[in-house]
């Protein structure tokens, strides 16, 4: 797997986003998807040593497009210059929660978990529910030395606990959050050696899965949004 070719294309597609540019070099655009399709191949079965949920999936069908939706925008690039995928026991939707993995040069690059979808109501109350019940559990989770050692909870999140919710809760302070996930960022020179980075990214996958685990039990019967 030739990562420095993912890190080249994205750099030149960032420093030229424009459909001329993009539509001139397809040769290379596809070139690098083969090569981040191969790496998600190769996470798949990193992921499935201790997950085995995932192994069904197709790398083609866990990533996302490059082009972006600028309607609603004031950035009207066309173009995100970043290879992204998630991979869960159903695929890349949000739900259920799984592994993400995205490849964005100039050390913006990293690996993510849990829930990031904040604009889905019906989750986020079926999550603060659980924490209700289970607030215990998730705190033996992210007090775990080495869960504390790589990951903080981040998620954009409410100033006060929201209404119908104790606030002398002990995990509280979770109540507030809208989404609830995980970050850990990768610096471009580790993309470098893409055994090694494997290696790592399972790993700390591997230590975020109680988490992701959690989540899903809570998340378990809720049904995306019909478009």
């Amino acid at each position: 797997m030739n990562t420095q070719l993912i890190l080249n294309y994205l750099a030149d597609l960032s420093g030229n986003n424009n459909r001329e540019w993009y539509h001139s070099h397809k040769a290379e655009n596809k070139a690098a998807n083969a090569e981040f399709e191969a790496l998600v191949g190769a996470l798949i079965l990193r992921i499935g040593a201790f997950d085995g949920s995932v192994l069904h999936n197709e790398p083609k069908s866990l990533t996302f497009k490059l082009a972006r939706d600028t309607r609603f925008s004031h950035d009207k690039s066309p173009y995100n210059p970043a290879f992204r995928a998630h991979i869960s026991s159903q695929g890349k939707l949000p739900v259920p929660v799984g592994y993400y993995l995205m490849i964005k040069p100039g050390n913006q690059s990293f690996l993510g978990g849990g829930l990031f979808a904040d604009m889905f109501r019906d989750a986020t109350m079926m999550v603060r529910d659980y924490i209700v019940q289970n607030g215990r559990e998730l705190e033996d989770i992210i007090k775990e030395p080495e869960f504390v050692r790589h990951f903080t909870i981040r998620g954009s999140a409410l100033k006060n606990v929201p209404a119908g919710y104790d606030r002398s809760h002990p995990q509280a302070e979770y109540l507030k959050f809208k989404s609830w996930y995980l970050e850990y960022p990768v610096k471009d020179e580790e993309l470098c050696d893409a055994d090694a980075f494997l290696t790592k990214a399972a790993g700390l996958f591997r230590t975020m899965k109680p988490f992701n685990d959690y989540l899903n039990r809570a998340l378990e019967g809720f049904q995306m949004p019909a478009r």
